[in-house]
């Protein structure tokens, strides 16, 4: 059964990218514990605009934790507190009656504000353009036998592949590294016969295309691993290693 919370939010707002920002208090009261978190930031927002002031601004599309466009830090946790969770599957069930919640938005040079919670992450499209991708002709579809995938192998490809890019593991990691979101793109194609003809100028491609877009270096801390809300295990960043030095020995032959 439903029940109603009142909640004090401490939000950022920041109205452009050379704006300064700063937190501002608001409250959120009678919340349904059946609502999601951004439906509590609709209602914290339609009160705003009932009072002439200017809506918190956030990203959101699908609402069903697939797309990647939601997210924020609350508390200090992207995403929030619940392990394998997008910001838009947290539900206000999960927090007391009396709660102080701080918003903020993902941190990281590579991802500058555009405002209050909306954050740049074009960065990442930029990575998936240098190499997240095979190269085939089109026509009809090849037969579903002429190349065999083993289980397992197609199994790996397939929980690397469920990355949607949402920049959490960024905004966790403290040096904002985004080594987990571009070893699960690698690997999901290292790991089928499809993928393998451009192996070597996908690692390499996509590890320049990281480093120029200004994320930092992986020290293994995986704060990245736990925040994922697809659980995406730091074991692709060994193979993303593993690929990168074989492509780099490829490229000093030729």
């Amino acid at each position: 059964m439903s029940k109603s919370i009142h909640l004090t939010l401490k939000i950022w707002r920041q109205n452009g990218p050379t704006d300064k920002g700063r937190f501002e208090t608001y409250p959120a009261k009678d919340i349904s514990t059946d609502m999601s978190f951004l439906e509590m930031l609709d209602v914290v927002n339609d009160q705003l605009t009932l009072d002439g002031r200017e809506p918190i601004a956030f990203e959101h599309d699908c609402r069903e934790g697939i797309c990647g466009t939601c997210g924020g830090m609350v508390n200090g946790r992207a995403h929030g507190h619940l392990k394998g969770t997008t910001l838009c599957q947290l539900h206000m069930r999960h927090f007391a009656d009396g709660d102080t919640v701080v918003i903020e938005p993902f941190r990281a040079r590579a991802f500058p504000v555009i405002k209050d919670l909306v954050v740049d992450r074009s960065a990442l499209d930029r990575v998936i353009q240098a190499g997240g991708y095979i190269s085939i002709d089109t026509g009809n579809a090849p037969e579903a036998n002429s190349l065999p995938v083993p289980a397992d192998r197609a199994e790996r490809a397939m929980d690397a592949a469920a990355c949607i890019g949402c920049g959490a593991c960024v905004a966790a990691c403290p040096n904002a590294s985004a080594m987990l979101f571009v070893s699960a793109k690698i690997s999901q194609f290292a790991l089928l016969p499809q993928g393998r003809p451009e192996a070597a100028r996908r690692a390499i491609g996509m590890i320049r295309a990281m480093d120029a877009c200004g994320f930092g270096s992986c020290s293994n801390h995986r704060e990245c691993e736990k925040t994922c809300p697809k659980e995406i295990s730091i074991v692709n960043i060994a193979r993303l290693n593993r690929e990168y030095y074989k492509a780099s020995f490829i490229s000093l032959e030729k």
